[in-house]
């Protein structure tokens, strides 16, 4: 890890260059957001806010950081993966279905 790394603006841990990463459009492509802003994540930081919501409830209710910091399942996710080193990549643990079951 390295001073310069970037930061994952979802869960705050830097992101080494070795860590899985991608681009999270924050209004989806298919809902007006092409073209629009992106946020480098970790990859399982993305990954979780697909398997969570759907692309309508990212357009409609979460196209910002601190929108997707409240939802209580991701909120849960970042103190999870807080406590894991910045180059963790593991499974994501479920979907939206999942999700509205344990609601």
């Amino acid at each position: 890890m390295r001073e310069d790394d970037p930061i994952c603006p979802l869960c705050a841990r830097p992101i080494p260059p070795e860590a899985p990463q991608s681009l999270h459009h924050l209004v989806p492509k298919l809902r007006g957001g092409k073209g629009g802003p992106t946020v480098l994540l970790h990859q399982i930081c993305h990954n979780e806010i697909h398997a969570v919501l759907s692309e309508a409830d990212l357009a409609r209710s979460y196209a910002t950081i601190d929108a997707l910091r409240t939802h209580p399942h991701l909120a849960r996710f970042i103190s999870w993966i807080a406590k894991r080193p910045p180059e963790f990549h593991g499974k994501t643990t479920g979907g939206r279905r999942a999700w509205k079951r344990r609601r």
